[in-house]
């Protein structure tokens, strides 16, 4: 399995990554986040744009992501605007969300970039284009808030963020049982052993899929998230707590 390098960090390589987002409605928030949220060291910082109470107001948009990342300095940014169809906080339609990623991406601002899966291959393979002409690294999504489905579609579902161009594939399932954890383990690390040649995540979410956001590196995935101020998923850690299992998972493994 190859590695994505940004920066300097290595994704797919040692401990899995601790991406934080940062939900922010306006800018006063969101440089109050950037502050509480660099000491905490995360590896990649996350805005999530679609909290952002002006986000369709391109200008305005523009202009505070340039804010953001002059405030991140080098740290990694990731950006994503989450529709509700995939558990964000606004809809628009696929013309608007497409010209509003692509701006972004055209930017180079953002290291990388989120791309959901469901907006339509016609679409996902035009950002994802984009993204490659403009430096951009890309974490391709797809979200399930009601359930996991059968470990052959979690399969076939990364398999074919993969062949779409993902840098990351991201799957995320809402897990209603243990099996469903199980489930989705099973997947990750068929993926893990036979079929990805690249970094992935694969995670659940609620009460049930909490141990997937901490023990999740041992069956593949490469990166997981943990709550900044506030919690953007369901089953969201503090970014303390999910950091210190990692590390004492991570000193396990390595000591094998």
């Amino acid at each position: 399995m190859k590695t994505i390098t940004i920066k300097n960090t290595v994704i797919g390589e040692g401990m899995p990554k601790l991406i934080v987002p940062m939900t922010g409605k306006n800018d006063e928030e969101i440089i109050k986040e950037i502050q509480w949220l660099r000491p905490m060291r995360p590896d990649i910082i996350e805005w999530r744009a679609d909290y952002y109470e002006k986000v369709e107001d391109v200008e305005v948009l523009l202009s505070t992501l340039d804010r953001v990342r002059r405030a991140l300095d080098d740290e990694i940014l990731l950006f994503t605007f989450r529709r509700k169809l995939e558990g964000g906080q606004k809809e628009v339609s696929a013309d608007v969300y497409q010209n509003l990623i692509e701006t972004v991406i055209k930017t180079k601002k953002p290291d990388m970039v989120d791309i959901e899966l469901l907006s339509g291959e016609s679409i996902v393979r035009s950002l994802v284009a984009c993204a490659r002409a403009h430096g951009v690294k890309v974490v391709m999504s797809n979200h399930d808030f009601h359930k996991t489905p059968p470990k052959s579609e979690i399969i076939d579902r990364l398999s074919k963020m993969q062949a779409l161009g993902a840098d990351v594939p991201k799957i995320a399932v809402m897990a209603n049982s243990m099996t469903d954890v199980l489930t989705l383990w099973d997947a990750a690390n068929t993926m893990k052993e036979k079929l990805a040649d690249r970094p992935f995540i694969a995670l659940a979410m609620g009460d049930f899929g909490i141990i997937t956001r901490l023990a999740g590196g041992l069956f593949g995935s490469a990166a997981t998230f943990g709550a900044g101020l506030n919690a953007s998923a369901p089953g969201q850690l503090p970014v303390s707590e999910v950091r210190t299992v990692l590390e004492i998972l991570h000193k396990y493994e390595a000591s094998k």
